[in-house]
């Protein structure tokens, strides 16, 4: 019941993921319909009902176009959880500042990239230039697309993939 469902807009633009219980929730209640059951059946005494992959809802929701929040898994994601000095991927990545804070540098994503301990530790509160270190990419803020917002879930749920790399 907690598999990720993707609920699309009444435009067929995706909007969200859930997990089947909401899904199901929301076509029981007649606020969605479900557009692909890719996994089989959910079986109760007396009913049974399709366990759906992806679900579009009857109305059209209007939204703000979405943002990429600046958090540390979006960071270590959007750096593909490499150290942004070394190369190095290792398992205890931590976020450092490309100007540190403490000289004026602000906590965006142009100025925050992944970095593993002995770089960020190499590097602590110094410019770039002051400890001879280079960025192996400029940090830029990731892409509000579809494709980047939903794409970890192509990996279990590849019949989403028309819907989703479409927007």
């Amino acid at each position: 019941m907690n598999a990720p469902v993707l609920v699309l807009n009444a435009n067929f633009e995706p909007i969200n993921v859930c997990n089947t219980r909401r899904a199901i929730g929301l076509i029981l209640t007649g606020k969605a319909a479900m557009v692909m059951n890719g996994r089989g059946w959910i079986h109760t005494v007396s009913q049974e009902f399709p366990r759906p992959s992806i679900i579009r809802l009857e109305y059209m929701i209007r939204r703000p176009r979405p943002q990429v929040r600046l958090t540390r898994r979006e960071v270590f994601r959007r750096d593909q959880y490499t150290c942004q000095y070394c190369g190095r991927r290792v398992p205890n990545l931590t976020v450092d500042h490309v100007i540190p804070k403490r000289l004026g540098g602000q906590h965006t994503w142009t100025n925050v990239v992944a970095a593993c301990s002995t770089c960020n530790h190499r590097k602590g509160g110094r410019r770039l230039s002051e400890v001879h270190m280079k960025l192996l990419r400029q940090p830029k803020e990731p892409p509000a697309s579809a494709a980047y917002i939903f794409g970890r879930h192509l990996n279990e749920n590849d019949e989403w993939e028309p819907y989703i790399n479409g927007w």
